[in-house]
């Protein structure tokens, strides 16, 4: 982790790249070698034979996954980030009057594999393959970079949004849907040293991924507690939803209880069985169906300042059905939009506007069919000189507002306690 958030500082200010850390492995993508662009008004590809533009059609990933067979090369892999508000391009929803670009996949220059058999890096550029290397080596030696403490109002926005809770409880009480995400931001006005912030929030968080990154005008790191889909070359895929909250205090016995708590709560408990029987169906849509289980049903997992009921949906891709067929039906998650999601994602779109990055995904795929996108959340989030951080709860109809308040405050804390900021000279 040390050698690859290294290597990113050394990635030119005009490069993109990005760090994706999924469990024993890490990658770190940098420089464009070809770029694909989704955006509301259509398909743009740049590659070294130029720029071209496609409008939109029916099947729009299915556009990505065939421009990325063209321009990718042999043996290529793909990093980069899903918008929220992809979610309405893909299910007919109407899309924000803010909304940016939805989709942004880098195919890159050089490539670095970290992984427990020692480091793999793909470049035609010996000098960045030394420079690399020896950054790598010598990250293992140096202290984590330390800045000034970096203090934000974890309450802000915090009448407004009581307000949004209290509304969306209403509108579930007259059936418009039965479960909604809803989000607020927190500013932070000091600067914040973003790789050091990743590296620092790493060694204090447990996230099913992480990632740092810097493409297409927007840089974030996160800590991200579940995945929205993993496809393996074989077809096998599987989501984790989570679902379910309780706050982590770093006392045994009074996270033990905490833990209790949350297994005996029947608002927490409903939040999540219904979260993962729409996993199950939306499973159901891409898989073979003798293949679909629920596994790992309801334990409970550690993500940072926060502490999850988690479950596990498996399938095997029917025969025709690809990665991005998955993608498309699971995406986004139904624990970071609600249910049934077209109604969830239409009340997130009136009380929030456009998230951009927040509750979509960051994800890598291949030219073997295998797919993973992590579920963006417990981030930071920098653009146009502004940086901010956002946290959201379900709400149901047995939520109140000062319960769903609190409830973003603890997982603003997984990201929030560990800023570093920039140093000043």
């Amino acid at each position: 982790m040390a050698g690859a958030t290294a290597v990113a500082r050394t990635v030119p200010d005009s490069d993109p790249y990005v760090l994706y850390e999924r469990g024993d492995d890490v990658f770190l993508a940098a420089g464009t070698a070809a770029e694909i662009v989704l955006g509301p008004d259509g398909l743009t590809v740049t590659a070294p034979t130029g720029t071209r533009h496609e409008p939109l059609g029916a099947d729009p990933l299915g556009q990505v996954s065939a421009a990325l067979a063209e321009v990718g090369g042999t043996g290529w892999q793909a990093f980069g980030w899903a918008s929220f508000e992809l979610a309405h391009l893909l299910h007919g929803g109407e899309l924000p009057a803010d909304t940016g670009t939805l989709l942004h996949l880098l195919l890159p220059r050089h490539t670095a594999h970290l992984h427990p058999g020692g480091v793999d890096v793909d470049t035609a550029d010996a000098a960045v393959a030394r420079a690399w290397r020896d950054t790598i080596l010598g990250a293992g030696h140096a202290a984590p970079r330390t800045g000034p403490a970096v203090t934000v109002d974890e309450s802000a926005c915090a009448e407004a949004y009581r307000g949004s809770v209290a509304a969306a409880v209403a509108e579930i009480g007259e059936d418009r849907f039965r479960k909604v995400i809803l989000s607020r931001t927190v500013p932070v006005t000091e600067p914040v040293d973003l790789p050091a912030t990743y590296r620092h929030g790493r060694a204090h968080n447990t996230p099913a991924r992480s990632f740092l990154l810097r493409l297409g005008g927007l840089e974030a790191a996160g800590f991200s507690p579940e995945t929205v889909v993993e496809v393996a070359a074989d077809g096998t895929f599987s989501t984790q939803p989570l679902a379910g909250t309780r706050a982590r205090s770093g006392e045994p016995e009074r996270d033990s209880e905490l833990s209790d708590e949350l297994r005996r709560d029947p608002k927490e408990i409903y939040e999540h069985a219904v979260s993962v029987q729409v996993a199950q169906d939306e499973v159901c849509e891409v898989s073979d169906p003798d293949a679909v289980v629920v596994e790992e049903f309801m334990r409970v997992v550690e993500r940072g300042s926060v502490q999850h009921l988690a479950s596990r949906v498996r399938g095997r891709l029917r025969p025709g059905a690809t990665a991005w067929d998955a993608l498309g039906r699971l995406f986004p998650a139904v624990t970071a939009s609600g249910l049934p999601k077209a109604p969830a994602c239409a009340a997130i779109s009136r009380h929030e506007g456009a998230r951009g990055l927040y509750s979509g995904a960051v994800l890598t795929v291949d030219h073997t069919g295998a797919l993973d996108a992590a579920l963006v959340l417990r981030a930071i989030y920098r653009a146009q000189d502004r940086t901010w951080l956002r946290a959201g709860a379900g709400i149901v109809g047995a939520s109140t507002p000062e319960r769903e308040l609190e409830e973003t405050r603890e997982k603003l804390r997984s990201v929030s306690r560990f800023l570093v900021g920039e140093e000043t000279t």
